[in-house]
């Protein structure tokens, strides 16, 4: 265990073994931080904050600050839980759970580039790049594999599926349906076609989503026929996914198609 000397770490902490943390940074009482994790300086770890192992966070993050809700009181339980293997960079803030006895949940192999914000009950998945000074609202939650570009804004309450590509400097305030390419405003412009090859997507899987995705978009019908008419079909796990994903849409919708041609369709 390697911890400056200018560090404060609270006598109640807990910290595992061979944990680095630099200059100037504070770790609170409450926090948990696992095995071979590197915290750098200026750092401050502040809440009920439990951190797995292997880890790296940049200088001047900030991790376990109090939600941005006019609502909060101080005196309620919240946490955050971070898994393994993630990397956290410089000036990144993760903020707890607001609700009672809730968290701020952000899973394994994550990379988080400089400058992003978590906001509140957020729940991160595994394996999903968040770009320089993107911005998530309380309660976005964000599944494995995603890719959010730089600058990119996302309000609160709202669902990003596996697989998704986000633009840069784009906004979202409706779901994003599983293994498609957003970008601008609430805009959806086709099917990630080389993220679903680099996971390993076979043909027949491709070729289900792709139809999945023209039958919901392009095929004319409305939401509620596009979803009576898959309940008829024989689909694979992934194109069942994308359909599931849409059925359970919270109130304000998925996000719409926006023209484009079938090449940036094709898989």
């Amino acid at each position: 265990m390697k911890i400056h000397s200018t560090t404060i770490v609270d006598s109640a902490a807990q910290i595992g073994a061979d944990v680095e943390i630099g200059p100037y940074s504070v770790v609170g009482p409450d926090v948990k931080i696992g095995d071979k994790t590197v915290v750098r300086s200026h750092v401050i770890l502040e809440g009920d904050v439990t951190i797995g192992t292997d880890n790296f966070i940049g200088h001047g993050a900030i991790i376990g600050g109090a939600p941005q809700d006019l609502g909060f009181s101080s005196e309620r339980k919240t946490r955050i839980d971070i898994g393994n293997e993630n990397v956290i960079r410089e000036y990144c803030t993760i903020h707890r759970g607001s609700p009672e006895g809730s968290a701020t949940k952000i899973g394994d192999k994550n990379f988080l580039m400089v400058g992003v914000h978590v906001g509140h009950n957020c729940e991160i998945g595994n394996n999903v790049i968040i770009a320089n000074n993107c911005l998530l609202a309380g309660h976005v939650i964000v599944d494995d594999q995603a890719f959010l570009g730089g600058g990119s804004t996302f309000h609160q309450h709202m669902h990003v599926g596996r697989l998704v590509m986000v633009q840069g400097s784009s906004a979202f305030g409706k779901d994003l349906p599983p293994f498609t390419i957003a970008a601008e405003r609430n805009s959806i412009f086709g099917i990630n076609a080389i993220g679903l090859k680099r996971a390993g997507f076979s043909a027949k899987d491709r070729d289900e989503i792709k139809n999945a995705f023209k039958l919901l978009y392009t095929s004319g019908l409305n939401l509620s026929q596009a979803l009576e008419k898959t309940a008829t079909m024989n689909l694979g796990a992934p194109a069942r996914e994308f359909f599931d994903f849409v059925a359970n849409a919270k109130k304000r919708g998925i996000c719409p198609y926006r023209g484009g041609s079938d090449d940036e369709m094709s898989i």
